[in-house]
C-alpha cells in the first residue's frame, strides 16, 4: 500500500475554473454549498454546484490564491458546461470567470511527498503556500496522506517518485470522496455522496440553488441513500446501475466513481439505498452482473448537524 500510494503524478483529468474580482467570494457564496465568504487563505473547500432540485451538477475543491481570486478544481469533462452555467448567474457581480486550466500545473501527491512538501498541513481542506505553489491536503486513502499541488505553468514539478495516474485514481476511490463527472451529473443530492460528512456542505450559510432540498434531506430524515466503498471482480464504471437481490426490477443505486484495483478487480464508490447496504446480494449492471462486496465509508457519517 505504501509503495502504491507514494509519489507524484500530473492530473490531466482535472481542470481549473478561475473566478477573479472583488465579488469573487460573494458570487460563489450564492451559488455553491460551501461558505466562500469566510474562506481564509489557509483553507480550501469541498463544494457542490446544485440544480434548483438539489442535484449536483458539479463538484469542486476551491481555494483563494488571493483575496480577489479563487480557483475551482473540477473534473475536466464537465468544465465547459459548468463554466457556462455558472457564468449565467454573474449578472452585475464584479467577478470574471474563465477556464484557467492552461495557466497552471496540477499534480497529485501521495504518501511521503505529500507530508514532506507541507508538513504543517494535518487536516483535510487546509492549504499552504510553498513558493508559488498552493498545496491542499485531501482526505487520506487507506491511511496514506494525499495532497493537491497547484502552481503557475513553468514551475518545476514537485519532488517525489513517479506515481502512476491509475494508482492516483484508485486512491481517489479509496478516499471515499467522489468527484462529479459527466456520467453522474444531476444523479445525486450531496448527502447521497456523504458530502455533508466530509466538509462539502455548510448548513449555516446563505441561500444557493437547491438549498431547500439539501436542507430538507438533512433535517427531515428523508435521505434513503448513502455512499459506500465496494469491490467487484469485473470492471465498474461511473453511472452504472446497481441492483439488489430483493428487487431485480428496479436499480437500488449507482456507481459514482470506479478504478482498477492494483491487486485485481475494481474498487468503487457506490451510492445505494441504505437498506441495500444492510444485507443481501448487490450486483452491477443487472441481476446477472458481477457481485459487489461492500464496506462502510472510511470516515464517520455526520448524524446530526
Amino acid at each position: 500500500m505504501t509503495q502504491l500510494l507514494n509519489g507524484a503524478t500530473p492530473l490531466p483529468h482535472l481542470g481549473i475554473i478561475g473566478v477573479a474580482g472583488e465579488d469573487a467570494a460573494s458570487f460563489l457564496q450564492g451559488q455553491l454549498t460551501q461558505d466562500f465568504a469566510l474562506l481564509g487563505l489557509s483553507e480550501a473547500r469541498l463544494a457542490a454546484f446544485c440544480t434548483a432540485k438539489g442535484r449536483m451538477q458539479a463538484s469542486f475543491v476551491g481555494f483563494k490564491r488571493s483575496h480577489t481570486e479563487i480557483l475551482l478544481i473540477v473534473s475536466r469533462d464537465i468544465l465547459a458546461p459548468t463554466l457556462k452555467r455558472l457564468s449565467m448567474f454573474v449578472l452585475r457581480a464584479k467577478a470574471k470567470l474563465r477556464d484557467a486550466t492552461a495557466e497552471f500545473e496540477l499534480y497529485g501527491l501521495a504518501g511521503e511527498p505529500a507530508v514532506r512538501i507541507a508538513p504543517d498541513l494535518q487536516e483535510p481542506w487546509t492549504r499552504a503556500e510553498v513558493g508559488p505553489a498552493s498545496v491542499i491536503r485531501l482526505y487520506p486513502a487507506d491511511g496514506q496522506a494525499r495532497s493537491l499541488w497547484v502552481a503557475p505553468v513553468g514551475e518545476a514539478a514537485p519532488d517525489g517518485p513517479a506515481l502512476s495516474h491509475e494508482h492516483w485514481l484508485w486512491g481517489e476511490v479509496r478516499s471515499g470522496i467522489a468527484t462529479i463527472t459527466a456520467p453522474i451529473v444531476e444523479a445525486f443530492v450531496p448527502q447521497m455522496l456523504n458530502y455533508e460528512s466530509v466538509g462539502g456542505v455548510n448548513f449555516k450559510k446563505g441561500c444557493y440553488p437547491g438549498q431547500e432540498v439539501v436542507a430538507r434531506s438533512q433535517f427531515r430524515g428523508t435521505l434513503k441513500r448513502r455512499a459506500y466503498l465496494a469491490h467487484a471482480p469485473a470492471p465498474l464504471q461511473a453511472g452504472q446501475e446497481l441492483f439488489h437481490a430483493s428487487d431485480a426490477s428496479q436499480p437500488c443505486g449507482l456507481v459514482a466513481q470506479a478504478a482498477a484495483a492494483p491487486e485485481g478487480g475494481w474498487d468503487a464508490i457506490v451510492s445505494i439505498q441504505i437498506a441495500a447496504f444492510e444485507g443481501g446480494g448487490l450486483t452491477a449492471g443487472g441481476t446477472e452482473g458481477p457481485v459487489l462486496s461492500l464496506r462502510p465509508p472510511p470516515y464517520p457519517l455526520l448524524a446530526d448537524v
